[in-house]
């Protein structure tokens, strides 16, 4: 089993800018993909990043190319998403999660086997 948990959301102004955290523990961090997932009030849970198991590969969600950064150190079994230039509509509980990920269904939320709890962010006008 592997446990999930996320930090650093909070409350932010547009055009400002939080970074995320997931701490791994219970079983290796190495080998599992790495997503990043939100859902707003009332809409779907929607893909936002995700990172191979190795960190060479990322891949993000349009609406976040560009002001979103994904990273990963394996050796403390953490993950992070740099979020840059928020925007209102930004605003979403975030969630990180693993998985074994195959044949690039990498904003695949079911694919992932393991979720953290959430961390809300929130970005004012």
């Amino acid at each position: 089993q592997v446990q999930l948990v996320e930090s650093g959301g909070g409350l932010v102004q547009a055009g400002g800018s939080l970074r995320l955290s997931c701490a791994a523990s219970g079983r290796t961090f190495n080998g599992y993909h790495m997503g990043w997932f939100r859902q707003a009030p009332g809409k779907e849970r929607e893909f936002v990043t995700a990172i191979s198991w190795n960190g060479g590969d990322t891949y993000y969600a349009d609406s976040v190319k560009g002001r979103f950064t994904i990273s990963r150190d394996n050796a403390k079994n953490t993950g992070y998403l740099q979020m840059d230039s928020l925007k209102p509509e930004d605003t979403a509980v975030y969630y990180c999660a693993l998985g074994r990920i195959f044949g690039g269904r990498y904003a695949v939320a079911h694919d992932y086997g393991y979720w953290g709890q959430g961390t809300q962010v929130t970005v004012s006008s």
